[in-house]
């Protein structure tokens, strides 16, 4: 696996998928800024997770999992110690992963607020990718 930083995104490329960071018009990095305030084990456990998606075509939906009645919105299930993380994200055609935004789950459902706002983070970024920038 080969960590790379490309016109500002992060790619982490494998076999089969490419993950992206998503990033606002204005630059801020939502996923970026949710990995950061995580601990190192936290992390690791995070990127481990994040290396299934990756390298493997099926990946258990106790990992990985499609959000019932949503705009196409996925989550990255992790769980460490006693604590529950979920990452957002969408799919840009079959092989890019685009990761949105994370939080702490504290509840047994998950926000609607937050599925709210990675729907709106796909719709941006699908509309900015249709016109270039």
């Amino acid at each position: 696996m080969a960590l790379t930083i490309v016109n500002t995104e992060v790619n982490i490329m494998a076999m089969g998928r490419i993950i992206i960071f998503y990033r606002t018009a204005d630059g801020q990095c939502p996923v970026q800024e949710f990995l950061d305030s995580l601990s190192g084990k936290t992390a690791q456990k995070i990127s481990w997770v994040l290396r299934l998606i990756e390298e493997h075509d099926v990946v258990p939906s106790s990992y990985f999992k499609k959000l019932v009645s949503t705009e196409e919105i996925w989550e990255c299930r992790i769980q460490f110690g006693s604590n529950e993380y979920r990452i957002f994200a969408f799919f840009d055609g079959n092989s890019v992963v685009v990761l949105t935004h994370g939080l702490i789950k504290k509840t047994q459902k998950t926000p609607r607020r937050e599925i709210e706002r990675a729907e709106a983070y796909r719709r941006d970024y699908l509309q900015r990718r249709l016109r270039n920038e």
